[in-house]
């Protein structure tokens, strides 16, 4: 039975709930480690949310591996965002170039828009352990509103032109471990069959493509889940005659199935290969790995592109998914075929299919 609230405060509450289940689950990993700041903040255009990272003091060794115990970390933020205002026609016109099957009209005083999500991005200290991202989110716009008629009682909704869901999951290690790849991969298509059993094959298609860093002819990592654009009419992605959700009852239950596999998915991971012992050598590569992170993050990614022109971004939000430290090497000699940094790079190059 669909619930009576609007889905506005249905996925608000949701990614709360989420969020702290992820960051509960992160501290109790790793108990003697600082906890997770927990920082709330405000947009004055509209809005609210709360950011929890994780950092440790700076240490002026950073590439150097160490014996001592440290914190299975070294950066991480599970951040949600809660916001509404007026997107500025340049901010439409980049939501109507990557959103074709919804065409929003043009106006110079920009429309209206509620988006609400969860965004996390994990940056383990071990270079065995992969580092993961996540991130679900709700989108509606509407158009502006109009002047209150005198006559009525009460205020009228806008006019709703579109919603929708979007997200996804991928991993990116930098040694890799083909059993962690194939327990990440099975963990989220098992979500998503529940669902239709076509939907895990074309997102994890659509995430191979999303995260390519065409500079560099590679992959950011070994894929998982990207989507978007998920709502009631036909789908660029999706043949009309699969079994999908479509109602925004079922989207957003497919959206909880998703995020709620996050913690299966990951954490048995980082829980077997945060105790690896490393050399300076594979902290070098962990470092370089990161580099090519920053790269796409900052140069193709859709979400930081857009949040940076959104109006009264918060940017240390937006910039939460960057690591503590990377590495860029002019011509490095790392990376070669027949190495275990060239066993990565050959899976980056040609996406294989983990299931």
């Amino acid at each position: 039975m669909a619930s009576e609230k609007p889905m506005r405060q249905r996925v608000e509450e949701y990614i709360n709930k989420l969020q702290e289940e992820i960051v509960v689950a992160f501290e109790k990993l790793d108990p003697n480690a600082p906890l997770f700041k927990r920082d709330s903040w405000i947009r004055a255009q509209g809005g609210s949310g709360k950011s929890c990272v994780f950092a440790v003091p700076h240490d002026d060794e950073a590439t150097i591996a160490h014996d001592t115990p440290r914190s299975i970390l070294e950066k991480a933020g599970v951040n949600i965002s809660v916001v509404h205002g007026i997107l500025p026609p340049p901010a439409i016109k980049q939501m109507r170039s990557d959103h074709t099957s919804m065409p929003l009209p043009d106006r110079p005083e920009g429309l209206p828009f509620f988006a609400a999500g969860i965004s996390l991005v994990v940056h383990p200290r071990n270079p065995h352990a992969p580092t993961v991202h996540a991130n679900y989110r709700y989108f509606e716009i509407t158009e502006p509103k109009k002047a209150v008629d005198p006559d009525q009682t009460q205020e009228q909704e806008p006019e709703l032109l579109a919603w929708w869901f979007g997200g996804g999951s991928d991993l990116t290690p930098s040694y890799l471990y083909e059993e962690d790849a194939v327990h990440f991969h099975s963990t989220i298509q098992a979500a998503c069959d529940k669902h239709g059993p076509q939907l895990y094959p074309a997102f994890k298609e659509w995430c191979d493509e999303y995260f390519y860093i065409p500079h560099r002819g590679e992959c950011r990592g070994v894929g998982g889940l990207f989507f978007d654009d998920l709502n009631e009419g036909n789908h660029g992605r999706l043949s009309p005659d699969i079994k999908r959700p479509v109602t925004q009852e079922e989207i957003f239950s497919f959206i909880q199935e998703v995020g709620n596999a996050f913690v299966p998915s990951y954490l048995p991971i980082l829980k077997i290969r945060a105790p690896t012992p490393y050399t300076p050598h594979q902290r070098r590569w962990q470092l370089i790995r990161r580099g090519r992170y920053v790269e796409f993050n900052l140069v193709y990614d859709r979400g930081t592109k857009f949040g940076l022109m959104t109006p009264g971004a918060r940017i240390e939000s937006i910039l939460m998914s960057l690591p503590e430290t990377a590495r860029w090497e002019y011509m490095t000699d790392m990376g070669e075929e027949g190495t275990e940094e060239g066993k990565v790079i050959a899976v980056l190059k040609e996406p294989r299919n983990w299931v």
